[in-house]
């Protein structure tokens, strides 16, 4: 009888808490968020020599003190042509990304209420891939020469764990990071465990932020490596807590559990099935639990140190 009651008290409690969720989600729909998409990439493809002065007008940081010959002989250069044209075959526009920026804005808006819609901008950057995105209070700029695709041409020479997430979907997921970046606080990471809750705490805050995509999009996993994540979760906490790597301050680790890699490095045969990153994924999973028992709002958890998530958490993995 106790074992009925108590299956019907978190069935209650589930479906308040999801009620919540819904009615939340309906607010923040409601919040005014217009902006315009500037399209940089689109004017300087389509730009003449005599449109160079007003383009320098609209876009400033965009130009260095090289001479206007230099700009001039770069609208004609064949590989920047074929980069611009690639970008617009890809992003003839750019709504569906639009909408979810959107969303992504009215929830930066709810949880934070001197938020301010920013400029943003769509370019290109000859493919440095390791700078995507750039987000301050004022502006979001966008390198959509590394969204188009990972299987395209331009990224042959790219490791394939990177060009897999240099596709449409991971637009949003990429600039939901550059803010939450610009929200956490971490005064020290020491130890793996730090690593662990400081990317645990930018992947939460994308769980609140842009409940929309998918986990896989949030942490840049396809979807069987999610479900790798999830049915060797607590196979990964046991490795960690056996080796006594949480607290262990070892430069290596963040090279084998949290840097963009190909796999894990736990030294075992389960390597090469493993997707890398699984500290970030943990800390993840912590955070989350941290959230659940607390009710702490995201800008609050943004703000708290490591121990305080973890023993709060009362984290334990699935199995």
């Amino acid at each position: 009888m106790k074992v009925r009651i108590y299956i019907i008290l978190i069935l209650v409690f589930a479906f308040v808490s999801c009620n919540e969720d819904s009615k939340i989600e309906q607010e923040i729909a409601k919040i005014e968020m217009n902006f315009e998409v500037e399209r940089f990439d689109k004017a300087f493809f389509e730009a003449k020599s005599q449109d160079l002065q007003n383009l320098k007008n609209q876009y400033p940081f965009f130009f260095s003190s090289d001479p206007d010959s230099f700009w001039i002989e770069k609208m004609k250069d064949s590989l920047q042509r074929e980069l611009l044209k690639e970008v617009q075959h890809e992003y003839p526009d750019f709504n569906t990304s639009k909408t979810e920026i959107q969303s992504l804005f009215q929830h930066l808006k709810y949880y934070d209420k001197s938020f301010s819609i920013p400029r943003v901008i769509t370019l290109t950057n000859d493919v440095a891939y390791r700078d995507k995105t750039f987000v301050n209070d004022s502006i979001v700029l966008i390198a959509l020469d590394n969204y188009l695709g990972a299987q395209h041409d331009f990224y042959q020479n790219i490791p394939m764990y990177i060009a897999e997430n240099m596709k449409k979907s991971q637009i949003v997921s990429d600039v939901a990071n550059g803010y939450a970046t610009k929200y956490l606080f971490q005064s020290t990471k020491r130890t793996l465990l730090d690593e662990m809750i400081y990317h645990g705490k930018l992947l939460y805050f994308k769980d609140v932020m842009i409940p929309f995509k998918t986990d896989a999009d949030k942490i840049g996993y396809s979807e069987a490596q999610v479900k790798w994540a999830e049915a060797n979760e607590s196979q990964i906490w046991s490795y960690f807590i056996e080796k006594e790597l949480l607290y262990s301050t070892d430069s290596k680790l963040p090279g084998r559990f949290i840097s963009d890699a190909p796999f894990s490095k736990f030294y075992l045969e389960l390597d090469n099935e493993s997707p890398g990153r699984l500290g970030q994924y943990l800390g993840w999973q912590i955070v989350r639990a941290y959230a659940k028992n607390t009710g702490d709002d995201v800008m609050k958890i943004m703000q708290l140190g490591s121990e305080e998530i973890f023993n709060k958490s009362k984290f334990k993995p699935k199995k």
